[in-house]
């Protein structure tokens, strides 16, 4: 039987290419494009397996994942060799979308790794994170990976939660630009030459009960949509997302894969989405055995089904033959299943995957280093350093005797968080080695087999080895004349009985003591976070709080260098340092970006993209808390916040300083807008110190709504400016009144008369500068595709004082 081929005409749109497509499938081969493989149940050594392809293959499939292995070759024949088989030996020869993790590079052997997202967060630079994802993209497409299961867009509420690294931080605002400069760089303005983006988790997967991953998010409809869902509506509409991800918990009580209150109401209805949904990996197997809304996986495939979710991942579970099963016995509409895959294949068309499906064919040609992109890692990892306090101290002089003590100076590995490669590694060797038992009669979930170069090197030297990553106290010794190296402690426990003693040694016999604290990211709860590592306490490990507790006592001036993805309470010994600096998991460029912030070799201009509490006890704490809630409750009314603390923050968001000192002045704004008006703000920003440096012009407002309690403050626009000394920027924010806008009493997004108060400063608590306007005229109900979500801001350079 011949198949009519008109679909295949690329002049046709991709949705009418999909229909005609959809028109001619039976309901097995549609089922199929809705389900996804392990690389390892069809590759051995990057080849094709035969007999899996003509078992697993025959009907299609909607996508695959990645193969990890040190060849990158491999991984390319493996993709080919997959492709050809679907395209040329099936009956409709529809290509599969290869999928990867992307979130600070792409997750596979030999590639650059950048900064772990908190850490591109405190850049304030979205700017570069395009530009990086400019790189992903090439490099993904190099290797036949269309599907970047990237970026995550979950607000980041709770510290306990392990993966607050992997966020841009707790701010709507930040974090949705962010999520709009990296689509908008992985997918490109033409789809054909990009890559399919991928929002998660959808939705409220940050605020799970008691800071635990994959737990239940409870909260309100107004806080839902206009705070927890902002990010991915930006990314929606103003970026062309084609793909979201489910997250585990449960919303409102539904598993959020099949919740159609969740996927079709609010997703497709309200916030505009019209890609296709894909399931976290397994999540359709956790909601029948763990959160148990079914009894059988046919029931959970209607579910989801009905619910608007299109591929589930990584294996075939409920969709596939099930789902074909309930779909002819009438129990699953025909047209929710058309619907599903109709979704996928105008994403492949877009993809242009039907005219080439295959990667390019040859050598892939990529240094131990991967050369793209690591200037750009290093310069993201040098924006990322945050220097909290400094009495003089910093820079340091290079003729210093330097003892670099604590458990964060002396490995390279640290550096690198779970969803960059040598993690993942960390992670198949232990599997593999029967942790957890995960590999028990599962053969076939072996990782690919490493080369001689690699195969026998442990974790921290496959990182020296692949990436020539060093260790904090190595790249201080190219810059100090003497460096003297003590752990003192491991991440959360003793060492040998010696190692304090001859820590506090050191720090005596030094001129200045570097203090390497924070934690580890590590996959299956190998550090103090990453996915599946929370803690219910957040401070730094007692082990670490006793080091620095006997190095401040040993009385040699310690700079204190906290590695970490989220905040920490910060203890006397911490907070007294002669300087304060927060880094990130920067990756393979991180202790070199550090160390030549701490001798002055670069100026440091992070910001903190998250709020710092003087105690565990104060979360949730963010800078936008409601009017009178939380710690914008007025004390001067009501005395302490709490009865033993104050329920102000150590470092509030946004905040970090300089080796120079800017002057913001000459605030101006425009006084009156209408509800569909834009207004203009200004000022102008000078450096008045010593050396070249880096300021976030940040803009904060609050709109005084009628009935609704809104946030004491939001962020509505923001500017990293570099200058020279003496040095002036003007810089001007255009603010849609659309950013003014909030679920009203009829819970519709719409911008309403009202005053805004504004305020500049280089934090969230720092009103330098205060004005206000005014939002005139009738209520203005929004609608996704024509609202306006992010600020345009312009820099003009003014030139270099007289007499500087």
């Amino acid at each position: 039987m011949t198949v009519a081929t008109d679909h295949l005409d690329p002049t046709r749109t991709p949705q009418e290419r999909a229909r005609l497509l959809l028109a001619r499938m039976t309901v097995a081969e549609k089922s199929r494009q809705l389900t996804c493989l392990m690389p390892m149940l069809l590759l051995r050594e990057g080849h094709l397996l035969e007999d899996a392809a003509t078992t697993m293959l025959t009907t299609g499939i909607g996508a695959v994942v990645s193969l990890h292995t040190e060849d990158p070759s491999r991984v390319v024949t493996g993709v080919n060799e997959i492709q050809r088989f679907l395209v040329e030996r099936t009956r409709l020869g529809i290509p599969t979308l290869f999928q990867v993790e992307a979130l600070n590079g792409v997750v596979t052997p030999r590639h650059p790794v950048f900064p772990t997202p908190i850490g591109l967060a405190a850049t304030w630079s979205p700017e570069l994170v395009r530009q990086m994802t400019d790189i992903l993209r090439k490099q993904m497409i190099r290797l036949g990976l269309r599907h970047a299961l990237s970026p995550v867009l979950d607000i980041a509420f709770d510290p306990r939660w392990g993966r607050v690294h992997e966020t841009y931080g707790e701010d709507p605002l930040l974090a949705a630009t962010f999520g709009v400069a990296f689509v908008r760089g992985i997918q490109s303005d033409d789809l054909s030459q990009g890559v399919v983006a991928t929002a998660k988790h959808f939705l409220g997967f940050g605020l799970g009960q008691g800071g635990l991953n994959a737990s239940s998010y409870e909260a309100g409809s107004r806080f839902t949509r206009d705070v927890v869902a902002f990010p991915i509506e930006a990314a929606i509409n103003s970026a062309g997302l084609r793909s979201v991800m489910t997250s585990y918990g449960d919303v409102d009580g539904v598993p959020a894969g099949v919740s159609r209150e969740l996927l079709h109401d609010l997703l497709r209805e309200q916030m505009g989405f019209d890609g296709f949904v894909v399931a976290d990996y397994m999540a359709l197997q956790h909601a029948l055995d763990r959160q148990r809304v079914a009894t059988d996986k046919a029931e959970i495939a209607r579910y989801a089904l009905h619910a608007g979710l299109d591929l589930e991942a990584p294996f075939v579970f409920a969709y596939g033959e099930t789902l074909a099963e309930e779909v002819e016995a009438g129990r699953v509409p025909m047209a929710e299943l058309d619907a599903a895959v109709l979704r996928l294949l105008t994403v492949k068309f877009e993809l242009g995957l039907f005219e080439q499906p295959y990667a390019p064919e040859g050598p892939v040609e990529i240094t131990p280093t991967t050369a793209e992109g690591v200037d750009l890692a290093l310069e993201l990892a040098e924006r990322s350093v945050i220097l909290l306090e400094n009495n003089g101290i910093l820079p340091l002089r290079p003729g210093l005797k330097v003892a670099v003590v604590g458990p964060l100076g002396h490995e390279a590995r640290q550096q690198f968080a779970t969803y960059s490669y040598p993690v993942g590694r960390d992670m198949y060797r232990f599997m593999e080695a029967g942790g957890l038992g995960n590999l028990a009669g599962m053969d076939f979930f072996r990782a690919d087999p490493e080369g001689e170069q690699t195969r026998d090197l442990d974790s921290e030297a496959y990182i020296r080895f692949r990436y020539g990553t060093r260790s904090l106290a190595e790249e201080i010794a190219d810059l100090a004349t003497e460096v003297v190296v003590e752990p003192g402690c491991g991440l959360t426990e003793h060492l040998d009985g010696e190692a304090l003693a001859r820590a506090v040694d050191a720090a005596r016999n030094a001129d200045v003591v570097v203090l390497a604290l924070g934690g580890h990211s590590a996959a299956i709860g190998g550090g103090t976070e990453g996915e599946g590592t929370d803690t219910a306490d957040i401070e730094l490990p007692a082990v670490q709080r006793e080091l620095a507790a006997a190095v401040a006592a040993a009385g040699t001036p310690h700079v204190t260098v906290l590695i970490q993805g989220r905040p920490y309470p910060l203890p006397a010994a911490v907070l007294e340092s002669a300087a304060l600096m927060v880094a990130t998991f920067a990756g393979q460029t991180g202790p070199r970006a550090l160390a030549r912030v701490l001798f002055g070799e670069v100026n440091p201009g992070g910001k903190l993209p998250y709020t710092v509490p003087r105690h565990g006890g104060q979360f949730p704490i963010y800078h936008y808390q409601r009017a009178d809630s939380g710690y914008r409750r007025p004390a001067v009314i009501r005395g302490l916040h709490y009865r033993d603390l104050s329920a102000t923050p150590q470092y509030p968001f946004g905040f970090g300083r300089s080796y120079t000192s800017f002057d913001l002045s000459d605030l101006e704004t425009t006084s009156e807008i209408g509800t569909d008006g834009t207004a203009t703000v200004t000022l102008t920003v000078t450096n008045v110190g010593e050396r070249t440096g880096a300021e976030v012009v940040q803009l904060y407002a609050r709109v005084n709504a009628a009935v609704v309690t809104r946030p004491a403050q939001q962020l509505a626009g923001f500017a990293r400016v570099e200058l020279d000394p003496g040095e002036a920027a003007r810089v001007t924010f255009q603010l849609s009144a659309d950013q003014f806008a909030f679920s009203g009493l009829d819970h519709r997004i719409a911008v309403e008369a009202a005053r805004v108060d504004l305020f500049v400063g280089a934090s969230s608590d720092d009103r330098r500068h205060e004005a206000s306007l005014r939002i005139v005229g009738d209520r203005r109900v929004l609608t996704p595709e024509k609202r306006t979500f992010l600020p345009t801001v312009d820099v003009t350079r003014l030139g270099t004082s007289q007499g500087s």
